[in-house]
């Protein structure tokens, strides 16, 4: 655990537009920072970072936060991680409370994994620059074949396995790591036959792979052999730490360059990556010789909707790759191909060629994905009839995909004109296309909510559900859970504010935050949602350090070591940011102008139908007490009598609800 004295120095240095800029590009809106969603998929932006309030929250799916609970859960780690991570950003020396054994364990293994991988590429890269077999066999084929610098190879963390095939298995053992780390991130493997280690990598040249935030999650090993019974590259298995979809070589040195240019580079190896970085042009990933993912498009579109593709001149896997362009496609992003002459690949122009003339290739000789796609499938195509209509087919698939209507209109033009095809033919295509993916994917999400409303119910025990709020209008019908945060709301956003209310010919003054927690503390109430209760008690001694009308930090909330605490907060502040309060009040007859009146309004009735909330559940259950058979006769009268104070209290509030603040 982390002590209050450093989170809140984290807190305190961590920039939130600095922090989440790493990780999405952010583009300022008025005082706001706008940025397409990191948590789920979308094509307008939704996700909003306040820098003024120092938290952000999503419009579409609901995540919220701080910068540290964004870190915590971006990188799907624990708060205390969380914390470390931005302290490390900013050179915050973090000093630890010592944890549960639970805690303790769940952190190790995580930690233990990144900690060995951070020790096997300082160890190969050790072996590399002063072991006499990686300088001769690993910095030979960098330097001479590949043409890197050495700048280059620090700047990669670029290595060298021993040929010796357990050597690095016996040195982490010997260092002090343990055997299940080691095979649970693929660095060794155990023989069956007497249960020993082997090394993974061994008699290969290592790139390590970095995730989004720099650590290492992985490696890549290439072997000098010309054995064709041994794999080139061999790769580090999935684990805790590592999923291949979701990771893009280079992608932690390149998303500023990213950012900067607005468009990414998309190459197929690790070399490719590494030369054109070598070379200046630094805006290059790769998706390390696996096929395109969904997941890794989308995490470049956090950085950038442009992206660049290019081909190995002699590819022969061109047109199988054409399946990742229609992927990008369908994501709402922007495509360009560039080929290059013949036998180049992206490692070797970027070593015959300077940046500029790079740069200068590339932009003299892109083209966009329809043009491309028509040209290379035209060409296999001849005159045969039967495979220009395939290839048709093959395009108006491709177009049907692409979310903006306005980008598939152009397209369709564009396809008829090369095709040499009836315009409308194409758009009746098209439609029919989208129109059949539309219903399967309905289909598909009918399926799956039906799965998802069976498995609740399976796992549930049956109960009565409270009428919500529609449209976020509190009423009367609101929930309890409605109210109680309402209330919150108020206390956060308003609670040092002040407004009237009319006691006979006089105005008496009110201040928000006594109304809510006098009127709380007479009964002695709690709220039954635990992020809000906490909220309410920590406010409460706050307040009651700083007396009536003081305003009270919202960083107190929005910084909060318990991350549910933490979101409420954010979730409440940034809710209805555009007005005041809520629409509690709202009536068609009553018109509100300034945020005093609306106060005077909202306050005392979200208070009223709250304890209105209370009542009806005593009332409930004290009634469901008479249906015991075996109460006696004082038992049932004292029952009785509890049931008709209720009522009378319930009365009390119904005629308060009528009154004229409604």
């Amino acid at each position: 655990m982390i002590d209050r004295a450093t989170i809140d120095r984290i807190y305190a240095a961590a920039d939130i537009v600095d922090v989440i800029g790493d990780y999405v590009t952010l583009k300022r809106r008025g005082v706001n920072y706008m940025a397409c969603c990191p948590f789920h998929n979308e094509k307008t932006p939704s996700f909003v970072v306040s820098p003024a309030k120092g938290v952000f929250k999503c419009f579409g799916c609901g995540k919220s936060g701080n910068a540290v609970t964004f870190v915590m859960q971006h990188e799907n780690i624990t708060y205390p991680e969380a914390l470390k991570s931005v302290a490390k950003k900013y050179g915050i020396e973090v000093q630890e409370k010592e944890l549960t054994p639970e805690e303790q364990q769940r952190n190790d293994n995580r930690e233990s994994m990144f900690a060995l991988n951070g020790w096997a590429a300082d160890y190969f890269a050790n072996y590399l620059h002063h072991e006499a077999e990686g300088m001769s066999v690993g910095m030979s084929y960098f330097r001479q074949q590949r043409g890197f610098s050495d700048a280059t190879i620090k700047k990669f963390s670029l290595g060298y396995c021993p040929s010796k095939g357990d050597r690095m298995s016996k040195d982490a053992l010997a260092a002090g790591y343990r055997e299940e780390f080691l095979t649970s991130t693929g660095l060794s493997l155990k023989r069956e036959s007497d249960g020993s280690l082997f090394d993974r990598f061994y008699d290969r040249v290592i790139f390590p792979v970095h995730n989004i935030s720099g650590r290492i999650v992985a490696f890549g090993g290439r072997t000098l052999r010309t054995d064709k019974k041994v794999a080139k590259y061999q790769n580090s298995p999935e684990s805790e730490i590592y999923s291949k979809k979701n990771e893009l070589y280079g992608l932690y040195f390149a998303k500023k360059a990213i950012q900067q240019q607005d468009f990414a580079i998309l190459v197929e190896g690790y070399t490719d990556v590494i030369s054109m970085h070598q070379s200046g042009v630094e805006n290059v990933v790769s998706s390390s010789g696996t096929s395109l993912t969904t997941e890794q498009i989308r995490l470049l579109n956090r950085f950038t909707r442009n992206i660049t593709v290019i081909y190995d001149g002699d590819s022969a896997g061109i047109h199988a790759s054409l399946r990742g362009i229609d992927m990008i496609l369908a994501e709402g992003m922007n495509v360009r191909v560039v080929s290059l002459p013949a036998p180049e690949d992206p490692d070797s122009f970027a070593r015959s060629h300077t940046a500029a003339e790079v740069q200068e290739y590339i932009h003299a000789n892109e083209e966009d994905f329809l043009s491309f796609k028509a040209k290379l499938l035209l060409a296999d195509a001849g005159a045969d009839p039967i495979k220009r209509s395939a290839v048709i087919t093959d395009m108006v698939n491709s177009i049907s995909l692409i979310p903006d209507n306005i980008q598939r209109t152009v397209y369709i033009a564009d396809c008829a004109r090369i095709m040499n095809i009836d315009e409308n033919v194409l758009v009746g295509e098209v439609a029919r296309k989208r129109m059949r993916a539309a219903g399967d994917a309905e289909a598909d999400d009918f399926v799956r909510r039906q799965q998802a409303q069976r498995r609740a119910e399976q796992s549930q025990p049956q109960r009565m559900i409270q009428p919500e709020t529609k449209g976020g209008i509190i009423e009367a019908g609101s929930s309890k859970d409605s109210l109680e945060k309402e209330l919150t709301k108020y206390l956060l956003k308003f609670g040092h504010r002040y407004f009237e209310l009319k006691e006979g010919k006089q105005f008496v003054k009110m201040n928000v935050a006594e109304e809510i927690l006098r009127d709380l503390d007479m009964d002695g109430i709690q709220f039954e949602n635990r992020a809000c209760n906490e909220i309410l008690n920590l406010y409460r001694r706050l307040w009651s350090d700083a007396g009536v009308g003081a305003e009270i930090s919202v960083n107190h909330f929005t910084s909060h070591s318990d991350p549910e605490v933490c979101n409420m907060s954010v979730d409440l502040l940034m809710s209805d940011d555009n007005y005041v309060a809520s629409e509690i009040w709202s009536k068609k007859d009553v018109h509100v102008e300034s945020v005093e009146e609306i106060l005077a309004v909202g306050v005392p009735k979200a208070i009223v139908l709250y304890k209105s909330k209370i009542l009806d559940g005593l009332a409930a259950e004290w009634s469901s007490k008479l249906d015991d058979p075996n109460l006696t006769e004082e038992e049932l009268k004292a029952i009785t009598q509890r049931i008709s104070m209720l009522n009378v209290a319930r009365v009390q509030m119904s005629k308060k609800i009528q009154r004229s603040i409604l």
